[in-house]
């Protein structure tokens, strides 16, 4: 098969993939085929089976492809500046809509209507970042802000600036998230200190902290709210016993 006989072969398979996308959408693809068409944005008349294949064995998944920093897919052969500038720019974008669709939810009824944009915005970062989610006294969502980054303890976030932000914005209640860039979800003592600290000094204001999510990796966030901690919290701070 010549030069040319081949890429009228990919052509055609590249345009079946994308007749399938239309008429059945994303879930009709495998993982290896939507990763070949990221991939195919930068050299269209490029073969990228193998590199998309290659990928994913070496990272283990789709999203942790995505993830990945641009020097680490630079080693896998086939992977050159155009395809890994078309996974690093498809990664961004997405964030950025879920960004900016997260004020576009109507309200929240529980910690899993978050869970999708915190997932995709924090999961991949190598540094901790805590993510205030503001809603108004029917759990409309008002805005979403990174307030802090480092190593978040009660001697780092400053309760005020949180209620000031809160206040600003009119908000009656928030959600606050932060990552462990480790994966781990368990939180620490540390997690457990700053929760009481905001939780209180929101409660002086009449604002509702209605939940702490920790978000590591690609798994299901933990939840304080799900596992019974801001009802602890809550009763210590009203009984001045223990949870």
């Amino acid at each position: 098969m010549n030069q040319e006989e081949w890429q009228k072969r990919g052509e055609g398979h590249r345009s079946r993939l994308r007749d399938k996308f239309f008429e059945r959408g994303i879930a009709s693809l495998s993982d290896a085929e939507v990763l070949e068409m990221l991939l195919t944005l930068g050299t269209p008349r490029k073969d990228c089976k193998q590199p998309a294949r290659a990928a994913l064995e070496k990272f283990g998944s789709l999203a942790k492809v995505l993830d990945a920093p641009r020097d680490e897919l630079l080693t896998i052969k086939g992977i050159g500046p155009l395809n890994s500038f078309s996974v690093s720019f498809i990664q961004a974008v997405a964030r950025r809509y879920l960004q900016d669709r997260l004020p576009e939810r109507p309200h929240l009824h529980s910690s899993k209507e978050v869970a999708d944009y915190l997932i995709h915005s924090m999961r991949s970062l190598n540094k901790e970042v805590l993510t205030v989610i503001m809603l108004d006294a029917s759990h409309g969502i008002i805005d979403s802000k990174i307030v802090a980054e480092g190593t978040l303890t009660s001697n780092t976030i400053y309760p005020r600036e949180l209620v000031k932000l809160a206040l600003d914005n009119h908000a009656a209640a928030m959600i606050i998230a932060h990552n462990h860039p480790s994966g781990a979800l368990h939180p620490s003592a540390a997690d457990l200190d700053l929760t009481r600290h905001l939780f209180q000094a929101c409660n002086l204001m009449g604002i509702n902290l209605l939940d702490h999510l920790i978000i590591g990796n690609d798994q299901t966030p933990y939840s304080f709210a799900d596992h019974g901690l801001m009802a602890d919290i809550r009763r210590e701070l009203q009984t001045g016993e223990p949870g």
